[in-house]
């Protein structure tokens, strides 16, 4: 039983390859996004009003895909074994990657609420969001600083 519970942990391999996959996805994404932002930049001559906002949308998605990069690595490191990655990027504890994950997740939500600040359809349902935002925000950078104490 103790060989099998030893061995179980390469279950996690499922997470990392499902991660790192969906991931790479999302970064040729970006790069198919980023050709056709350019390509209109280029047609329109730069005076489409939509630009910010395919702009903000191609950050977003970049984003994304880091952040299932880091989950990948993160979840590699603390089940299987080491990676030589750069001293920001490794992962000791569950608590770490969590606090990189949101670091990430708060840049993706302010890049989110950019965007509906750009379109600006409805003032006080944006406002509600910035507010919603902010809250989340606040609490994830004190689950950073506060859950990791011992």
């Amino acid at each position: 039983m103790k060989i099998l519970i030893e061995k179980s942990k390469y279950l996690v391999l499922i997470a990392v390859a499902s991660s790192l996959l969906a991931s790479a996805i999302a970064f040729v994404l970006g790069l198919v996004k980023t050709l056709s932002v350019i390509m209109n930049l280029l047609t329109s001559y730069g005076k489409t009003p939509f630009v910010a906002i395919e702009l903000i949308e191609l950050m977003d998605i970049f984003l994304i895909a880091t952040v299932l990069f880091i989950f990948a690595l993160g979840m590699y490191e603390l089940f299987i074994g080491s990676v030589n990655l750069p001293e920001w990027l490794i992962i000791r504890n569950l608590h770490d990657l969590k606090v990189k994950l949101s670091s990430v997740i708060i840049l993706v939500m302010s890049i989110t609420f950019l965007k509906h600040l750009v379109e600006w359809v409805d003032p006080q349902g944006t406002f509600y969001f910035g507010l919603a935002i902010a809250v989340v925000t606040v609490s994830l950078i004190a689950f950073g600083y506060f859950g990791g104490k011992d």
